[in-house]
């Protein structure tokens, strides 16, 4: 049976994820109110700042960086973007 979870981000009933993305109640609360897809594309987001600005994930700085940039981007609020990314073009099709 799939999980589902009313998403903060995009404000609906969605797909949720399998199991919380790490232990605690952060994890917990991802697991309760965010979609599969905003997360997803939330580690995209993650992996294009880490690459952008060579953080070094196990350095305290650089976690709470990402973690507040994190909850920005689940919480539909300003959040930062890597700054030379462009999104790929939609195809008139779809």
């Amino acid at each position: 049976m799939t999980h589902t979870v009313f998403c903060r981000k995009y404000q609906k009933d969605m797909e949720g994820l399998t199991r919380p993305p790490f232990p605690g109640p952060k994890g917990q609360d991802i697991y309760d109110n965010v979609s599969r897809q905003a997360w997803q594309e939330w580690l995209h987001q993650q992996t294009m700042l880490i690459n952008e600005k060579h953080l070094n994930v196990m350095d305290p700085q650089a976690k709470a960086f990402l973690d507040e940039q994190r909850d920005r981007f689940l919480n539909n609020e300003n959040y930062e973007q890597a700054e030379g990314y462009v999104p790929p073009a939609q195809d008139a099709n779809n």
